[in-house]
């Protein structure tokens, strides 16, 4: 267990300040055994230092440092998933705050909408692209032609494309012409290149969930930052097992 420090603040008053909850439902967590500090059991009376300590609470890795922010944006058709571009064309990063500066999670190439993080959380990050954590993302698809049975469960079972095989896929049927794909790897272009593997390649692609987040209402070109309990939920996502 992680014994009192002499140094460092408070946990419980750390735990209060992100937003987990009051100081006396920290306690309690703490107590219940719930809250760990650097891989080790906390205990009540415990001081941690923000800057190098490393928090969980139920195996979410926590962001404790104060100038940290994670933003939600719903991306337009036609903007660019950087920082900038050499081409002068709308980048992610110019449809947020300029302070403090923050990076797309991944990227959404040009012609594909939906929904992107940007956060200057470089832990978060890497665990949200990294493919050992296997976030899983959803997306809406509308193809050219109606797919048939045998070509929707190829994209379920897994598609051979030039990188490899792709792995196993929740799609659904959505009409005629629409699918939802759910993966949970990141290669370049991964649904656009499932699906022309199966003979329909994409007329349009909506990406509509990262993990445990989703925002339906979120209109194109908009964002807004997440809040503590889809912090939490997202640090969840990306734990250790």
């Amino acid at each position: 267990m992680t014994e009192p420090d002499a140094t460092g603040e408070r946990l419980q008053k750390v735990l209060a300040r992100i937003g987990v909850g009051s100081r006396r439902t920290n306690e309690i967590l703490i107590a219940e055994g719930r809250v760990r500090v650097n891989g080790e059991v906390a205990i009540l009376g415990a001081r941690v230092e923000i800057e190098t300590d490393e928090i969980e609470v139920d195996g979410a890795i926590l962001t404790t440092m104060p100038d940290v922010v994670c933003y939600l944006l719903n991306k337009p058709k036609g903007v660019i998933s950087t920082a900038d571009d050499p081409q002068g064309r709308p980048t992610v990063v110019g449809m947020v705050p300029e302070s403090p500066r923050v990076f797309p999670v991944g990227r959404l190439d040009a012609d594909t909408e939906g929904l992107l993080l940007l956060t200057n959380d470089g832990g978060l990050t890497h665990r949200l692209t990294h493919p050992s954590f296997g976030v899983e993302k959803e997306y809406l698809v509308d193809v050219v032609g109606t797919p048939s049975r045998s070509a929707i469960r190829q994209l379920r079972e897994g598609v051979e494309l030039d990188d490899g095989l792709t792995a196993p896929a929740a799609v659904a049927a959505v009409g005629d012409t629409g699918l939802r794909i759910t993966i949970h790897e990141g290669r370049n272009r991964q649904v656009r290149r499932m699906c022309d593997a199966v003979g329909h390649p994409v007329a349009r692609l909506v990406r509509t969930r990262i993990g445990p987040l989703s925002d339906p209402k979120l209109r194109p070109g908009k964002w807004r930052q997440l809040d503590q309990d889809e912090l939490l939920d997202l640090q969840r996502a990306v734990s250790r097992t």
